[in-house]
């Protein structure tokens, strides 16, 4: 990756008007255009948002977009239209027991309003706020029960079953830790109180842990900073099998969305922990210790990013993708979505960029974090301009040349293409928007943005 060191955020501004300007109609025509009685969007085909039965873990960020859109531009339409949905049709997503997203879903939209209120930019009414907040509180806890314990820890199961620890399951941390600054618990058997904050940091632990990678000797594939999507556990005893991928080319390689998931995961984890009490976290290992491996996770994941990605920060779906080879020297050159051999992924882009600008702050404006920092900006810059920000009127799609499940064969490969490209994802939009308000929040000077802005302080 090239990392421009001269941009700035305010660079960004005319870019940013642009990317609002379509974001809302783009989200105007799915809330116009789209059946929810299909299933939740998931990604487009020919520019049209469609389902893929799996799990509904794309109806949050359907939502939260609409939240975004108002936070950043004032919209009531988006505004009603997101808090109307959230009331109406997010309840089933808050007692979902069977997977692992309730961060996705629920944080996003519920966290989302609460922070809104929060910070004076919607009205403070005493039933909303307790609403969103009853809603925070039981999705932290449903999450939490998802759980296999390991020897001095555990981690929350993804829906693979009680084996399996994913890496993307980093952003539902979010949602316990909201659930207990809320003060809420989830009780067990016998009216035992069970600490959420204990299983996030042990969750934090065992991903940092297993599923990074850190060049020490691990396996013959340890390569600093690279991630398995997912890692497999005996549940009789907790001892670590092997790492495997459901979504990547393999356990050996790094499933790029997967590694973002990462970055931006231990990043914002390390932002919210100066709003934890030390006594919090002394009886769960101390928040030096805790500080510390989260770090050294981030720091190596946004290292691999910057290393193992195109000049303009845009990856390839896989870095360890079978076809790579063919096209010479892929991370000399720009991401090329329409190559013949291995498909980008926009949406890895749209969340790294996040990861890499809190990583960045994080460190703050001396060399280390600079890098990070102007690193994010370089792959938002690329990302809303051609050939991923889409123009196209007719397209629901925000950002182009998004890539889901690649192994699976599940991406539209248009007639005339090699490999998929030129579709968007719900997850894709919605963490560019993301990444674009954190951005002009820089810019206008307003209150950081931050996951636990839904917690008052």
């Amino acid at each position: 990756m090239q990392i421009d060191h001269e941009i700035t955020p305010p660079d960004l501004q005319s870019q940013l008007d642009r990317f609002w300007e379509l974001s809302g109609q783009k989200i105007a025509l799915i809330r116009d255009g789209y059946d929810l009685g299909q299933g939740a969007p998931v990604f487009t085909v020919e520019g049209t948002y469609t389902t893929r039965g799996w799990t509904e873990w794309t109806e949050g960020f359907l939502y939260g977009s609409a939240i975004l859109q108002f936070d950043a531009t004032g919209d009531e339409d988006a505004l009603a239209y997101a808090k109307e949905s959230t009331v109406r049709k997010m309840a089933s997503h808050v007692s979902h027991m069977g997977v692992h997203d309730h961060g996705f879903n629920n944080v996003s939209t519920y966290g989302n309003l609460l922070r809104l209120m929060n910070e004076g930019l919607i009205p403070e009414h005493e039933w909303e706020r307790n609403f969103y907040e009853l809603a925070l509180k039981i999705t932290g806890a449903v999450q939490a029960a998802r759980w296999t314990p390991l020897p001095g820890g555990g981690y929350i199961y993804s829906f693979n079953g009680p084996h399996s620890l994913f890496v993307d399951t980093i952003r539902s941390c979010r949602a316990l830790v909201v659930s207990h600054r809320l003060g809420h618990r989830l009780m067990g058997e016998g009216d035992r109180a069970i600490n959420l904050l204990g299983r996030a940091t042990d969750h934090l632990r065992a991903t940092a842990k297993y599923s990074v990678f850190y060049g020490e000797g691990r396996d013959r594939f340890d390569t600093r900073g690279r991630t398995a999507h997912e890692c497999v556990f005996n549940p009789n005893d907790g001892a670590f099998r092997c790492p495997n991928a459901q979504q990547g080319y393999s356990g050996f390689t790094t499933w790029t969305r997967g590694l973002a998931w990462a970055m931006l995961g231990f990043a914002e984890e390390l932002e919210c922990l100066d709003n934890l009490g030390e006594a919090e976290l002394e009886g769960l290992g101390g928040e030096e210790d805790l500080a510390t491996g989260l770090m050294k996770a981030a720091r190596a994941t946004c290292d691999y990013f910057i290393e193992n990605t195109p000049t303009d920060g845009i990856p390839y779906w896989d870095s360890g993708a079978p076809g790579l080879h063919h096209l010479g020297e892929p991370y000399a050159e720009p991401a090329n979505p329409y190559n013949d051999w291995e498909p980008v992924d926009s949406s890895a882009a749209t969340i790294a960029a996040q990861g890499l600008l809190r990583l960045g702050h994080l460190l703050g404006p001396e060399a280390e974090g600079n890098r990070y920092w102007q690193a994010g900006l370089t792959t938002l810059k690329h990302l809303l301009d051609d050939p991923y920000l889409s123009n196209d009127a007719t397209h629901q799609g925000l950002i182009l040349h998004s890539i889901y499940h690649q192994p699976n064969g599940w991406d539209h490969v248009a007639e005339g293409q090699h490999v998929a490209n030129g579709e968007s994802s719900m997850w894709g939009d919605y963490h560019a928007r993301e990444a674009a308000l954190y951005i002009q929040r820089v810019i206008n000077g307003d209150p950081y943005l931050r996951f636990d802005g839904c917690v008052k302080t």
